[in-house]
């Protein structure tokens, strides 16, 4: 029976996860398809940048991987000191890397005033995407790395 996410990782316990991804119905992520010759090769490429691309965003290291042709080998550690610290600026910085964010997040990184009102809703929308951001790193690091689209 599968096991959920959030039991399934403990930062208390260990901080590095090695972590497995696979392809379904014989589908090829790189390499080549013998039934098919066709290649994709060409994926490995855009499966490591955008590895890389999302450690950097959720905050942890990658420490080892391998792209193979029906599936990922990925061992990460999850740095979530380095999380925690984050401010609302450094939250929104790492969000609109990721994600294109709203007219009011990008009003305040710009340093631009805000109303009260603006100001209270930047608060709710920082602690959703610092929510989303603590979760990604403390429970889903791996559906995040993992589901590239390719």
């Amino acid at each position: 029976m599968a096991i959920a996410r959030k039991r399934q990782v403990s930062l208390v316990d260990t901080k590095y996860y090695h972590c497995i991804s696979r392809c379904v119905r014989r589908a090829y992520l790189c390499g080549e398809d013998k039934a098919t010759g066709k290649s994709y090769e060409h994926r490995r490429g855009w499966v490591e940048e955008k590895l890389l691309q999302l450690a950097k965003v959720f905050c942890i290291d990658v420490c080892a991987y391998a792209v193979m042709s029906n599936h990922t080998h990925i061992v990460l550690y999850v740095d979530d000191k380095k999380a925690k610290r984050l401010n609302d600026k450094a939250i929104l910085i790492r969000w609109h890397k990721q994600f294109k964010g709203t007219w009011l997040t990008h009003k305040f990184i710009n340093g631009e005033p805000l109303t009260n009102s603006e100001r209270c809703l930047l608060s709710v929308l920082v602690n959703t995407y610092d929510t989303h951001v603590y979760l990604y790193i403390n429970s889903k690091v791996v559906y995040a790395l993992i589901k590239v689209e390719v």
